[in-house]
């Protein structure tokens, strides 16, 4: 068995793409999966499965929210290994102590470098990323919310699916993941 996180991407902001939080554990339990639980509201789910690879499950998720909630919803999964290791491939967790600046950018493959190299750093500072493997670091100082970063990047990484979390969230995922 493997434990892996589902991150559903804007999933009860600002009141759109709302799924309670009981109805997403029961459809996750529904196509098999176990110990499913969820945390916050913003469509977290960790759970376990067996022989499978996290991109084998990103269909049947999405595919099962749309019938449920009539909504298209992209969906990332990391194994709870891939999570801890996002974590600790964070370039900016070791320079700074105060990590609410610090989010990242899940995409369930390589972001397009290319494309993300076309982005004039400068143009966003103080705020700064690093592009990862399957993520791109985010260290906005002042606050996502007051960055123009978060949005330039979606451009970017369009049309691959890409959901963001804070340090806090992706922290306790890896927590919770590692049960």
């Amino acid at each position: 068995m493997t434990t892996f996180v589902a991150l559903l991407r804007a999933v009860n902001v600002g009141g759109k793409n709302k799924i309670s939080m009981p109805e997403l554990r029961a459809l996750c339990e529904s196509l098999g999966y176990t110990n499913v639980s969820t945390y916050i509201q913003s469509g977290n789910v960790i759970f376990d499965s067996g022989g499978r690879t996290g991109s084998a499950l990103v269909e049947p998720i999405e595919a099962a929210i749309a019938r449920s909630f009539s909504m298209r919803i992209d969906v990332v999964i990391r194994s709870a290994r891939e999570l801890t290791a996002a974590l600790a491939a964070n370039p900016y967790a070791d320079r700074l102590e105060d990590h609410t600046s610090l989010h990242i950018a899940f995409l369930n493959g390589a972001p397009d470098r290319t494309r993300l190299g076309a982005l004039d750093p400068a143009r966003f500072e103080p705020d700064e990323f690093v592009i990862g493997k399957r993520e791109v670091y985010l260290h906005c100082p002042d606050g996502v919310g007051r960055s123009k970063l978060p949005t330039a990047l979606a451009a970017k990484l369009a049309p691959a699916p890409a959901t963001m979390r804070n340090w806090n969230t992706v922290t306790k995922l890896a927590e919770l993941a590692s049960r």
